[in-house]
Protein backbone atom coordinates (compact mmCIF):
# COMPACT_ATOMS: atom_id res chain seq x y z
CA UNK A 1 0.00 0.00 0.00
CA UNK A 2 1.21 3.50 -0.88
CA UNK A 3 0.48 4.70 2.64
CA UNK A 4 1.12 8.43 2.29
CA UNK A 5 -0.78 8.61 -0.99
CA UNK A 6 -3.72 6.80 0.61
CA UNK A 7 -3.67 9.31 3.48
CA UNK A 8 -3.66 12.24 1.05
CA UNK A 9 -6.49 10.67 -0.95
CA UNK A 10 -8.72 10.18 2.12
CA UNK A 11 -8.03 13.69 3.44
CA UNK A 12 -8.90 15.21 0.08
CA UNK A 13 -12.05 13.05 -0.12
CA UNK A 14 -13.14 14.20 3.34
CA UNK A 15 -12.56 17.88 2.61
CA UNK A 16 -14.31 17.71 -0.76
CA UNK A 17 -17.30 15.94 0.73
CA UNK A 18 -17.63 18.43 3.59
CA UNK A 19 -17.24 21.43 1.26
CA UNK A 20 -19.82 20.07 -1.19
CA UNK A 21 -22.21 19.40 1.70
CA UNK A 22 -21.84 22.93 3.04
CA UNK A 23 -20.78 21.56 6.43
CA UNK A 24 -18.24 23.03 8.84
CA UNK A 25 -16.30 19.86 9.59
CA UNK A 26 -16.63 16.62 11.50
CA UNK A 27 -17.67 15.18 14.85
CA UNK A 28 -16.25 11.86 15.97
CA UNK A 29 -16.38 9.66 19.04
CA UNK A 30 -12.92 9.00 20.46
CA UNK A 31 -12.71 5.60 22.12
CA UNK A 32 -9.00 5.20 22.75
CA UNK A 33 -8.80 2.67 19.92
CA UNK A 34 -6.88 2.63 16.67
CA UNK A 35 -9.80 3.24 14.30
CA UNK A 36 -11.12 6.39 15.98
CA UNK A 37 -7.57 7.69 16.41
CA UNK A 38 -6.78 7.29 12.71
CA UNK A 39 -10.14 8.63 11.55
CA UNK A 40 -9.99 11.72 13.76
CA UNK A 41 -6.45 12.47 12.61
CA UNK A 42 -7.44 12.18 8.96
CA UNK A 43 -10.35 14.55 9.64
CA UNK A 44 -7.98 16.96 11.41
CA UNK A 45 -5.65 17.02 8.41
CA UNK A 46 -8.45 18.57 6.30
CA UNK A 47 -8.01 21.83 8.23
CA UNK A 48 -11.74 21.87 8.96
CA UNK A 49 -13.29 21.90 12.43
CA UNK A 50 -13.11 18.59 14.29
CA UNK A 51 -15.15 18.02 17.44
CA UNK A 52 -13.94 15.04 19.48
CA UNK A 53 -16.44 13.48 21.86
CA UNK A 54 -15.30 11.29 24.74
CA UNK A 55 -18.40 9.40 25.88
CA UNK A 56 -17.73 6.91 28.70
CA UNK A 57 -20.37 4.44 29.85
CA UNK A 58 -18.89 2.41 32.71
CA UNK A 59 -15.67 2.63 30.70
CA UNK A 60 -12.32 1.07 31.49
CA UNK A 61 -10.03 3.80 32.88
CA UNK A 62 -7.30 2.73 30.44
CA UNK A 63 -9.61 3.35 27.48
CA UNK A 64 -10.55 6.78 28.81
CA UNK A 65 -6.90 7.71 29.38
CA UNK A 66 -5.90 6.67 25.86
CA UNK A 67 -8.80 8.65 24.41
CA UNK A 68 -7.91 11.81 26.34
CA UNK A 69 -4.22 11.45 25.50
CA UNK A 70 -5.08 11.19 21.82
CA UNK A 71 -7.27 14.29 21.95
CA UNK A 72 -4.44 16.20 23.64
CA UNK A 73 -2.11 15.00 20.87
CA UNK A 74 -4.56 16.22 18.23
CA UNK A 75 -4.82 19.64 19.89
CA UNK A 76 -1.01 19.93 20.00
CA UNK A 77 -0.63 19.09 16.33
CA UNK A 78 -3.67 20.60 14.59
CA UNK A 79 -5.79 23.73 14.69
CA UNK A 80 -9.59 23.76 14.93
CA UNK A 81 -9.76 20.79 17.35
CA UNK A 82 -12.41 20.94 20.05
CA UNK A 83 -13.48 18.34 22.56
CA UNK A 84 -16.44 17.60 24.78
CA UNK A 85 -16.64 15.02 27.54
CA UNK A 86 -20.14 13.62 27.81
CA UNK A 87 -20.45 11.02 30.53
CA UNK A 88 -23.41 8.88 29.50
CA UNK A 89 -23.17 6.43 32.40
CA UNK A 90 -26.11 7.89 34.34
CA UNK A 91 -28.22 8.10 31.18
CA UNK A 92 -27.48 4.46 30.42
CA UNK A 93 -28.24 3.36 33.99
CA UNK A 94 -31.52 5.28 33.99
CA UNK A 95 -32.56 3.62 30.76
CA UNK A 96 -31.67 0.16 32.06
CA UNK A 97 -33.69 0.82 35.22
CA UNK A 98 -36.68 1.84 33.10
CA UNK A 99 -36.68 -1.47 31.21
CA UNK A 100 -38.64 -4.48 32.54
CA UNK A 101 -36.69 -6.90 34.69
CA UNK A 102 -35.52 -10.20 33.19
CA UNK A 103 -35.03 -13.52 34.91
CA UNK A 104 -31.56 -14.11 33.54
CA UNK A 105 -29.42 -10.96 33.40
CA UNK A 106 -27.03 -12.52 30.88
CA UNK A 107 -29.88 -12.79 28.36
CA UNK A 108 -29.80 -9.06 27.74
CA UNK A 109 -26.04 -8.38 27.83
CA UNK A 110 -25.79 -8.00 24.05
CA UNK A 111 -28.89 -5.81 23.86
CA UNK A 112 -27.46 -3.54 26.54
CA UNK A 113 -24.07 -3.39 24.81
CA UNK A 114 -25.80 -2.25 21.62
CA UNK A 115 -27.79 0.28 23.66
CA UNK A 116 -24.49 1.87 24.69
CA UNK A 117 -23.49 2.31 21.05
CA UNK A 118 -26.88 3.82 20.17
CA UNK A 119 -26.67 6.31 23.02
CA UNK A 120 -23.30 7.46 21.72
CA UNK A 121 -24.72 7.79 18.21
CA UNK A 122 -27.49 10.03 19.56
CA UNK A 123 -24.93 12.23 21.29
CA UNK A 124 -22.86 12.52 18.11
CA UNK A 125 -25.86 13.64 16.07
CA UNK A 126 -26.90 16.10 18.78
CA UNK A 127 -23.60 17.94 18.45
CA UNK A 128 -23.56 17.47 14.68
CA UNK A 129 -26.88 19.32 14.42
CA UNK A 130 -25.78 22.05 16.81
CA UNK A 131 -22.54 22.83 15.01
CA UNK A 132 -23.33 21.79 11.44
CA UNK A 133 -20.88 18.88 11.39
CA UNK A 134 -20.72 15.50 9.69
CA UNK A 135 -20.60 12.36 11.85
CA UNK A 136 -17.47 10.50 10.78
CA UNK A 137 -17.61 6.71 11.07
CA UNK A 138 -14.69 4.65 12.32
CA UNK A 139 -15.48 1.21 10.89
CA UNK A 140 -12.85 -0.63 8.84
CA UNK A 141 -13.44 -3.01 5.93
CA UNK A 142 -13.38 -6.24 7.94
CA UNK A 143 -15.86 -4.92 10.50
CA UNK A 144 -18.20 -3.19 8.05
CA UNK A 145 -18.23 -5.64 5.13
CA UNK A 146 -16.73 -8.87 6.47
CA UNK A 147 -18.06 -9.90 9.86
CA UNK A 148 -20.50 -7.05 10.53
CA UNK A 149 -18.85 -6.28 13.86
CA UNK A 150 -20.73 -3.07 14.62
CA UNK A 151 -24.06 -1.97 16.05
CA UNK A 152 -26.81 -1.16 13.59
CA UNK A 153 -27.87 2.46 14.24
CA UNK A 154 -25.07 2.68 16.78
CA UNK A 155 -21.49 3.01 15.55
CA UNK A 156 -22.96 2.03 12.17
CA UNK A 157 -25.05 5.22 12.17
CA UNK A 158 -22.78 7.76 10.47
CA UNK A 159 -22.71 10.30 7.64
CA UNK A 160 -19.55 9.05 5.95
CA UNK A 161 -16.94 6.31 6.41
CA UNK A 162 -13.36 7.42 5.68
CA UNK A 163 -11.58 4.12 6.47
CA UNK A 164 -14.24 1.56 5.52
CA UNK A 165 -12.24 0.45 2.47
CA UNK A 166 -9.15 -0.27 4.58
CA UNK A 167 -8.33 -3.60 6.20
CA UNK A 168 -7.39 -3.46 9.88
CA UNK A 169 -3.72 -4.11 9.10
CA UNK A 170 -3.83 -1.18 6.66
CA UNK A 171 -5.32 1.03 9.39
CA UNK A 172 -2.33 0.17 11.57
CA UNK A 173 0.05 1.08 8.74
CA UNK A 174 -1.63 4.47 8.38
CA UNK A 175 -1.53 4.98 12.15
CA UNK A 176 2.24 4.53 12.17
CA UNK A 177 2.64 6.93 9.24
CA UNK A 178 0.50 9.53 11.02
CA UNK A 179 2.46 9.22 14.27
CA UNK A 180 -0.48 8.03 16.37
CA UNK A 181 0.41 7.48 20.04
CA UNK A 182 2.17 4.14 20.55
CA UNK A 183 -0.12 3.21 23.46
CA UNK A 184 -3.04 3.17 21.02
CA UNK A 185 -1.14 1.16 18.42
CA UNK A 186 -0.15 -1.37 21.10
CA UNK A 187 -3.61 -1.70 22.66
CA UNK A 188 -5.63 -4.78 21.77
CA UNK A 189 -8.68 -3.80 19.66
CA UNK A 190 -11.92 -3.64 21.64
CA UNK A 191 -15.38 -2.25 20.99
CA UNK A 192 -15.54 -0.95 24.57
CA UNK A 193 -19.21 -1.91 24.97
CA UNK A 194 -18.95 -4.26 27.91
CA UNK A 195 -17.38 -2.29 30.74
CA UNK A 196 -14.49 -4.73 31.01
CA UNK A 197 -11.29 -5.50 29.13
CA UNK A 198 -12.60 -8.07 26.65
CA UNK A 199 -11.07 -7.63 23.21
CA UNK A 200 -12.53 -8.00 19.72
CA UNK A 201 -10.61 -11.26 19.37
CA UNK A 202 -12.11 -12.53 22.64
CA UNK A 203 -15.58 -11.92 21.25
CA UNK A 204 -15.08 -13.08 17.67
CA UNK A 205 -12.66 -15.93 18.28
CA UNK A 206 -10.19 -14.82 15.60
CA UNK A 207 -7.66 -12.03 15.11
CA UNK A 208 -8.04 -9.35 12.43
CA UNK A 209 -5.21 -10.76 10.26
CA UNK A 210 -6.95 -14.15 10.41
CA UNK A 211 -10.28 -12.57 9.46
CA UNK A 212 -8.65 -10.69 6.59
CA UNK A 213 -7.33 -13.99 5.28
CA UNK A 214 -10.78 -15.60 5.57
CA UNK A 215 -12.40 -12.61 3.85
CA UNK A 216 -9.97 -13.01 0.94
CA UNK A 217 -10.64 -16.75 0.72
CA UNK A 218 -14.40 -16.13 0.72
CA UNK A 219 -14.09 -13.61 -2.12
CA UNK A 220 -12.12 -16.19 -4.09
CA UNK A 221 -15.00 -18.62 -3.71
CA UNK A 222 -13.16 -21.01 -1.42
CA UNK A 223 -14.94 -23.31 1.04
CA UNK A 224 -14.05 -24.03 4.68
CA UNK A 225 -13.95 -27.75 3.87
CA UNK A 226 -10.87 -27.09 1.72
CA UNK A 227 -8.86 -26.24 4.85
CA UNK A 228 -7.84 -28.00 8.04
CA UNK A 229 -7.01 -27.09 11.63
CA UNK A 230 -6.92 -23.43 12.62
CA UNK A 231 -7.51 -22.20 9.06
CA UNK A 232 -10.76 -24.14 8.81
CA UNK A 233 -11.81 -22.93 12.26
CA UNK A 234 -11.16 -19.29 11.34
CA UNK A 235 -12.93 -19.61 8.00
CA UNK A 236 -16.00 -21.11 9.71
CA UNK A 237 -15.98 -18.27 12.26
CA UNK A 238 -15.86 -15.73 9.43
CA UNK A 239 -18.70 -17.40 7.50
CA UNK A 240 -20.84 -17.59 10.65
CA UNK A 241 -20.49 -13.85 11.37
CA UNK A 242 -20.80 -12.85 7.73
CA UNK A 243 -24.04 -14.81 7.41
CA UNK A 244 -25.57 -13.83 10.75
CA UNK A 245 -24.79 -10.13 10.33
CA UNK A 246 -25.72 -9.83 6.66
CA UNK A 247 -28.72 -7.71 7.66
CA UNK A 248 -26.28 -4.98 8.77
CA UNK A 249 -24.35 -4.96 5.52
CA UNK A 250 -27.17 -4.73 2.97
CA UNK A 251 -29.77 -1.98 2.39
CA UNK A 252 -32.90 -2.10 4.53
CA UNK A 253 -35.46 -4.38 2.82
CA UNK A 254 -38.36 -2.45 1.35
CA UNK A 255 -41.68 -4.10 0.60
CA UNK A 256 -42.29 -2.84 -2.94
CA UNK A 257 -46.01 -2.89 -3.73
CA UNK A 258 -46.88 -3.99 -7.31
CA UNK A 259 -48.29 -1.11 -9.32
CA UNK A 260 -51.52 -2.94 -10.11
CA UNK A 261 -52.32 -3.05 -6.38
CA UNK A 262 -51.93 0.71 -6.06
CA UNK A 263 -54.07 1.74 -8.99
Amino acid sequence: MKTQEVIDYIVNWLKTYADNSGMNGFVIGISGGIDSAVTSTLCAKTGLKVLCLEMPIHQSPKQVTRALNHIDWLKANFDHIKMEQVNLTNVFDSMVNAFPQVEEEEERFLALANTRARLRMSALYYFAALEKLLVAGTGNKVEDFGVGFFTKYGDGGVDLSPIADLLKTEVYAIAKELGINQEIIDAAPTDGLWGDNRTDEDQIGASYPELEWAMKMDKEGRNPSEFEGRQREVFEIYIKYNTTNKHKMIPIPVCEIPLHLKE
